[in-house]
């Protein structure tokens, strides 16, 4: 059982192209109101990332960095002396250029979304401001996707669509892989602080491959052979939280999606996570989501 990618396709995890920076000397972008959280892959040449905060990032071909929802910043081979042109909302892929002469620099832009019933959320654990740079250890997979990407663009063939989607996806996983690679420490605390410690993973796994298993701590533990005591530290110390907390939550994360995509009775929600009864799911889900199954059904 992988969670990660359990994660993804729970949330509706998705990437959508942007604009194509085609850039010669003497050039400036400025991003803002985009929508989602912005990637940009830097597919050759050079740029700096500059931030409202005043941070000025060097970008070099094979680097990516990615920005939170909303944050404005630019993209460009000057501070100053330079208007900037603003990138389109909704490129979907068209070429902007930018500069004066040959170009020299080509940036893709990608901006990921989900929708956010699910509490459970991959992105929500990296830091806000995320720089891999290209060739770094950890990110090598990173550096082919990226490549792959500037050359099916410079060279569009049949179901060049396709690919590119596809390969839109394996940027965001190779980002969450070059991150834990990178930091590994800095995960602990957070949901992704289980790929560190392989009796969590473990416990982690059995949880996502049966939720509606008979898990409790003791349970758990039973069955990875391991102490009631070992399981509850160490849940603790990776994901700052108890087992039985994040029982609770996956499972309530799996109802609310169903209950907003399907038309499956509340009785058969409630089975399909673990509950005997809906009065007791009832009041799980309402503890977890401050309103009822049916409640939250039709506001969805």
């Amino acid at each position: 059982m992988d969670p990660v990618t359990d994660v993804l396709r729970l949330t509706g995890m998705k990437g959508t192209v942007g604009a194509r920076i085609e850039a010669g000397s003497r050039w400036l972008a400025e991003v803002s109101d985009y929508p989602g959280i912005a990637t940009h892959a830097v597919l050759s040449g050079a740029a700096l990332l500059l931030t409202e905060d005043g941070r000025h990032v060097p970008l070099a071909a094979g680097d990516v960095v990615m920005l939170p929802i909303g944050v404005p910043h630019r993209l460009g081979d000057a501070t100053d002396g330079v208007p900037a042109s603003v990138l389109p909302r909704d490129a979907a892929g068209q070429v902007v250029r930018l500069g004066s002469g040959a170009p020299r620099t080509r940036i893709l832009t990608v901006y990921y979304d989900c929708h956010h019933v699910s509490r459970t959320q991959v992105l929500d654990e990296l830091p806000d401001f995320l720089h891999i740079e290209g060739g770094e250890p950890g990110a090598a997979y990173l550096d082919d996707v990226v490549r792959l990407l500037g050359r099916e663009l410079a060279h569009p063939q049949l179901a060049t669509t396709a690919v590119l989607e596809s390969l839109v996806e394996l940027v965001l996983v190779q980002l969450v892989r070059a991150w834990l690679a990178r930091r590994g420490t800095q995960q602990r605390g957070t949901w992704l602080g289980w790929t560190g410690d392989p009796v969590v993973r473990a416990a982690v796994e059995r949880v996502h491959a049966d939720p509606a298993g008979n898990w409790t701590t003791t349970t758990l533990a039973a069955a990875l052979n391991v102490s009631r005591a070992t399981l509850a530290r160490r849940f603790e110390a990776a994901m700052n939280r108890s087992p039985a907390s994040y029982v609770t939550q996956w499972r309530m994360d799996l109802a609310a999606v169903r209950l907003r995509d399907t038309r499956d009775p509340v009785e058969a929600v409630a089975a399909g996570v673990g509950y005997q009864s809906v009065p007791s799911f009832t009041r799980a889900f309402l503890r977890d989501r401050g309103t009822t199954p049916g409640a939250f059904r039709r506001m969805g």
